[in-house]
């Protein structure tokens, strides 16, 4: 029987929506916390062991929130093992279950969290035993993660089933987040973990840097600048590509963070999803967002920020997607990828969506329905 490992950091991605760029760290993860931001591990843990429902397998865990309360939530009855004090777990532990999981001889062990339980997963084991990391952290540039939480489900399904997956080891890379959040990226190489590759399913590594393409850059904004209009209120969201066009506007940008413009002013700096709530309840407003280089993600992957309750509310049709064709070619025919944390959402969100281009030029380009 197909044995599975399952860890969950439970503080994964608990400082995305309140504009804390990362969640490493005691202190950061309390702060986000106590800035009303609800912890998100778990429930993208169950969407991704839905996918395992009628299956043949065993899942070895740890205690509560590291993993077994999703679990048992999910339908299973997994076998728990190691100790935790409730709310008070840590890299420790994430490393400790790790290690006691590949001890086990489990044949995969999944986990949910980012870059930061990469680093301490790899820390522990190495590449000694396949995994799997459902996304479920702000910051993921490493190569180790299902591009959604469902997508790490139906990887595990494959395994299960016995059918042929290719395995192979993906750079793990994490980011100094006191640097990222003054707007810096240094991106650093932390080793390599083995993985299920799947091609439909596995994230890239993050294509660093910033755009230089400035000819190509100034076209998309001036069509931006073109097509704007009186009393609309823009979110603008992170990314080099979306600077330009705040350049070309003359407005302060937050590179990555989420602002928010009206009239050609800056009316709201690095907001968090609860404030972009706030702040656009009543108003026309329309969403402007960029692709991940190398990734593909539109949604989910640093603009935490932008809730589903946003999204919902804006509607496909006040989503204005700016990308290079260069970012465009680079994904080698892979979708646009959309991770907002609701199932259903990604799924209306799914199917062909214009994406500005240049001056006067767009394309139309597929965003997955995963």
């Amino acid at each position: 029987m197909f044995r599975l490992g399952l860890i969950v950091n439970p503080l994964a991605g608990v400082g995305g929506s309140v504009a804390l760029k990362g969640s490493d760290g005691d202190a950061t993860a309390q702060k986000a916390l106590s800035l009303g931001a609800e912890p998100k591990a778990n429930l993208r843990t169950q969407q991704a062991l839905a996918a395992l429902t009628g299956l043949e397998l065993e899942i070895l865990t740890y205690p509560g929130e590291m993993g077994e309360e999703s679990a048992r939530q999910a339908g299973f009855d997994p076998q728990v093992i190691g100790q935790i004090t409730a709310g008070q777990t840590g890299a420790e532990d994430t490393e400790r279950a790790a290690r006691d999981m590949a001890a086990q001889g489990v044949d995969l062990i999944l986990f949910a969290g980012g870059d930061g339980t990469a680093r301490n997963i790899c820390h522990a084991i190495g590449d000694s035993t396949p995994v799997l990391g459902i996304p479920a952290g702000v910051k993921i540039h490493s190569g180790v993660y299902a591009v959604t939480p469902s997508a790490a489900g139906e990887v595990v399904a494959m395994l299960v089933r016995g059918e042929l997956v290719t395995l192979a080891d993906q750079e793990v890379r994490d980011i100094d987040e006191e640097a990222f959040r003054a707007g810096q990226v240094r991106a650093k190489y932390y080793g390599e973990l083995l993985v299920p590759e799947e091609g439909r399913f596995l994230q890239h590594v993050k294509h660093g840097g910033r755009e230089v393409e400035e000819l190509v850059l100034d076209d998309i904004a001036a069509d931006f600048a073109e097509n704007m209009h009186d009393d609309v209120r823009y979110i603008m969201g992170s990314g080099s590509t979306v600077q330009a066009l705040m350049d070309n506007l003359g407005l302060e940008n937050t590179l990555l963070g989420v602002d928010l413009i009206e009239n050609g002013e800056l009316i709201g700096e690095d907001l968090t999803a609860q404030q972009l709530l706030d702040m656009t309840a009543g108003y026309d407003t329309k969403l402007v967002i960029t692709v991940i280089g190398g990734q593909g993600h539109i949604i989910g992957r640093g603009n935490q920020q932008l809730s589903p309750e946003l999204l919902r509310r804006l509607g496909r049709e006040n989503i204005i997607v700016v990308a290079t064709k260069s970012k465009i070619k680079a994904l080698e025919g892979r979708p646009l990828i959309v991770d907002s944390g609701d199932l259903e959402l990604n799924h209306q969100l799914a199917g062909l969506i214009r994406v500005v281009t240049g001056y006067r030029d767009a394309i139309l380009y597929r965003v997955a329905d995963l």
